[in-house]
């Protein structure tokens, strides 16, 4: 039996903290081990014997607020977002993933398994907030040089997306790890992506993977 990812939720509103911890309930695999506000999380991050942080900026987070320093908290952190225009913000802050506040369920535990396996994780409404500065013809350019995947490539990338090693999707596919090996080199080839987590993210933007 493999062992429950540990969630600590962060949340301004104990109500919000609430509903959203009778929400993941619902999770497999998953607990919660802690609620606490902004002003808290960092102490309680320290503390709790957690996996990661499911932060929910609620509805009036505005982009100028301060925003904590993710990327220095001791745990990886999933940001659920109201807005689009927060999203920029958000990453630059340092959040591993952002979801949406009205994600269903699914959408949540695909998102946790991912950060809880290093990955990063956008939902494809945020993806292009992180981009607003490319410009259009090099945007063309780039989509044009993407090579269509084969449907056992898609397969492989949506295991990737979910944090699966390549042992794990070798066994899900009943396939073997070098063929597994051979899939995930390809998908990186027609991303034009540097790694796993950066084939998954241009996947995303691309609205190739749905969260």
């Amino acid at each position: 039996m493999e062992a429950e990812l540990r969630l600590l939720l962060v949340a301004e509103d104990p109500l919000a903290r609430a509903g959203l911890a009778r929400l993941l309930a619902e999770l497999p695999g998953c607990v919660v081990v802690g609620q606490t506000n902004s002003a808290d999380a960092a102490a309680a991050a320290a503390e709790e014997q957690a996996d990661l942080l499911m932060w929910d900026l609620g509805w009036e987070t505005a982009v100028n607020d301060d925003l904590p320093p993710f990327d220095e908290l001791p745990l990886p952190t999933l940001a659920l977002l109201a807005d689009v225009e927060q999203a920029a913000a958000v990453w630059t802050a340092g959040a591993r993933a952002l979801l949406r506040r009205d994600a269903e369920v699914d959408k949540l535990l695909a998102g946790v398994t991912a950060v809880a396996a290093g990955l990063c994780v956008l939902d494809p409404a945020f993806a292009t907030a992180l981009h607003p500065t490319a410009p259009p013809d090099a945007e063309a350019e780039d989509e044009g040089a993407v090579q269509t995947l084969t449907p056992r490539e898609g397969e492989v990338l949506r295991l990737l997306a979910e944090g699966l090693t390549n042992k794990a999707i070798a066994q899900r596919l009943e396939i073997s790890d070098h063929t597994v090996k051979f899939h995930v080199n390809a998908i990186l080839g027609k991303l034009n992506a540097q790694s796993r987590t950066d084939a998954v993210v241009r996947a995303t933007r691309r609205g190739w993977l749905s969260l």
